[in-house]
């Protein structure tokens, strides 16, 4: 009957051994994740920014935007020879309406930024007015 060898370790491997399962949880564990918002000083042109985006993106805007795909569509359809200038002004017109078309629908599809929902336990009404 023949006994089995085990494998030796030297100094060596043993360290390789180590320094591969130091690396796996380095990559295994996962870091904190610190997300803040700014309430301190804003920069000076922040504020009008937000103004800015807030009437470009909303319902105004988005009516604003079907009111010009259709203006600048019939005028191109129907407005017969147009000179250069007059094309490419109504071109921008569409471009700029579609733009802001697809970013409403795109918001109203897949909404602006994640929603983190949290599961709440349900309290029964019986418990909140007192009674058992």
């Amino acid at each position: 009957m023949q006994a089995i060898s085990l494998p030796r370790f030297n100094a060596q491997t043993f360290g390789y051994l180590a320094f591969c399962l130091l690396m796996l949880s380095v990559m295994v564990t996962p870091e904190n994740a610190f997300a803040s918002t700014s309430n301190g000083t804003a920069l000076p042109y922040e504020s009008w920014l937000e103004a800015l985006r807030t009437s470009v993106t909303g319902p105004v805007a988005f009516s604003l935007s079907i009111i010009g795909i259709v203006v600048a569509g019939g005028v191109l359809i129907f407005g017969g020879d147009l000179n250069g200038f007059f094309r490419s002004l109504i071109f921008l017109v569409l471009v700029m309406a579609l733009i802001v078309g697809a970013n409403n629908i795109m918001k109203g599809l897949f909404g602006t930024s994640a929603e983190l929902a949290q599961s709440l336990p349900i309290i029964d009404s019986s418990l909140v007015q007192g009674q058992v």
